[in-house]
């Protein structure tokens, strides 16, 4: 198969709608029109920034652990809390734009943490969970 082959195969899954439903709920967000939108206001440009710099900081710091790991690069720690702190820096900014509260989703990760492994971290647990345990 050929890389041109392959992507017209592939593209046979892309509706190719993305560019047309990023415009429509640009427009729903001014206008406060869809009843898809969440009730709080969106800023989307600050949605997209932070998902690409998610994106790429998370990159950034995941090429330097897989340098460390697999190319026994010394792990230079000073640079990589950078990094992450970078990643926490776009995690902000995404919650920002929803108009949500850093505080709620870190208590809400761990209240879901505990319910799912009460014990602790456990396999069985892990390896078995239920549809409804996000």
């Amino acid at each position: 198969m050929t890389g041109s082959e392959y992507q017209n195969l592939a593209m046979r899954t892309n509706d190719g709608l993305g560019t047309e439903r990023l415009l429509d709920m640009a427009d729903n967000l001014e206008q406060g029109l869809s009843d898809a939108m969440p009730e709080t206001e969106i800023d989307l440009g600050g949605l997209i920034n932070g998902l690409f710099g998610l994106s790429g900081e998370s990159g950034e710091f995941i090429d330097m652990i897989k340098k460390w790991i697999f190319h026994e690069k010394e792990l230079d720690e000073d640079h990589a809390k950078k990094e992450l702190g970078d990643v926490m820096w776009y995690v902000a900014m995404i919650c920002e734009s929803f108009g949500w509260s850093l505080d709620e989703i870190m208590q809400m990760n761990i209240d879901k943490l505990k319910k799912r492994y009460p014990e602790g971290f456990d396999t069985e647990r892990a390896n078995n969970r239920k549809p409804e345990d996000v």
